[in-house]
């Protein structure tokens, strides 16, 4: 999925984001705000993980 797609499909993923990474809290999906690259850090952040790490989480869970 691009980044465009995935910011006008925001308000359909929300959902499905706090599903699969439980360890982010409803004010990080909040500030992420459908832009992919947020994501990609609060993802690192709450994980603890380097950017290819999360960049792999989140293209396993695009899959």
């Amino acid at each position: 999925m691009n980044k465009d797609i995935f910011e006008g499909k925001w308000k359909q993923l929300k959902g499905n984001i706090r599903e699969k990474w439980g360890n982010l809290t409803d004010d990080d999906v909040e500030k992420i705000a459908g832009k992919y690259e947020n994501l990609l850090g609060r993802i690192q952040e709450r994980y603890g993980i380097n950017k290819e790490k999360a960049q792999k989480m989140i293209d396993d869970w695009e899959a």
